[in-house]
């Protein structure tokens, strides 16, 4: 943890994101070295520009998968950067109001899409009809429930609310208890190996042909190499043009894995690493 503590370190905000608490649940760093960053997208070039050393997005949540949006820019518009250490997280999503509102008062919900999703059936039964607005963030969403006249709530976090004056009007209505996100720290150090690490690639193929995923896989289970997660995602080239991202078990410098990897680079188009890590205890 003291790796970071004089670190600037970028996230997805604004102040009071899901992101910011998992950031801080995880990392000593102090409050004027936490920059926040509008989208993914700026949290990777504020890495790249040197204007922080460091960054944290999200993922992958255990309820709603993987953040494509994230997936993508790590994969298409990322370069030199490498996950440092990943952090997983419990979300408890809160019904943030001004104070004095009830919630027999409210007329609508703001929160990030991800958010609402996670509590569907909250929002079913205690707010039906209510209009659900969408925000670029839950902290964007309590940001403007302070700045809104009426009775209008946000789901967001305890520090947004804290952040903001609001209240939390009701507190865990998320629709599975045992809701966390995975979250990755970024940068341009690569990471020593310990006895418990985990290495995430992207693999492009040539084409969309019979056996690719395969031939991918093989690799893999030639070497009793444990994948913990597999996903194709659109290289935005075409119909039909997909990479795989890939995390397995594992750090890069053991034998397996490096073979494995230098295997795949000569059998398909081409291969990224985003780095080798500690992995996060569940």
């Amino acid at each position: 943890m003291k790796k970071f503590e004089n670190k600037r370190i970028a996230f997805l905000g604004p102040r009071g994101t899901f992101t910011e608490e998992a950031l801080l649940s995880a990392v000593l760093v102090k409050e004027e070295n936490l920059v926040p960053c509008s989208t993914v997208y700026d949290v990777i070039k504020a890495i790249e520009k040197n204007e922080t050393e460091n960054g944290i997005v999200p993922i992958e949540n255990s309820i709603e998968g993987s953040v494509n949006a994230t997936l993508d820019v790590l994969t298409f518009e990322a370069n030199d950067l490498l996950i440092e250490r990943e952090i997983i997280a419990p979300i408890r999503h809160r019904l943030i109001v001004k104070p004095g509102v009830k919630i027999k008062d409210v007329t609508s919900v703001i929160s990030h899409p991800q958010a609402t999703a996670q509590c569907r059936k909250y929002l079913a039964k205690n707010l039906s009809g209510v209009e659900v607005l969408a925000a670029n963030s839950t902290a964007d969403a309590v940001r403007r429930v302070a700045e809104k006249n009426g009775c209008v709530a946000a789901i967001g976090t305890t520090l947004a609310a804290k952040l903001y004056g609001l209240e939390v009007l009701e507190a865990d209505i998320e629709d599975f208890q045992d809701n966390k996100t995975r979250f990755v720290l970024l940068g341009k150090e690569a990471t020593k190996k310990t006895d418990r690490d985990k290495t995430s690639i992207v693999v492009f193929i040539y084409e969309d042909r019979p056996g690719s995923l395969l031939q991918i896989l093989q690799e893999f289970a030639y070497r009793y190499i444990n994948l913990t997660k597999i996903q194709s995602r659109p290289t935005k080239k075409g119909l039909g043009d997909y990479c795989f991202w890939i995390d397995m078990e594992g750090h890069i410098e053991d034998e397996a894995i490096s073979s494995a990897i230098k295997c795949l680079k000569c059998k398909f188009r081409a291969v990224k690493t985003l780095g080798s890590y500690p992995m996060a205890r569940k």
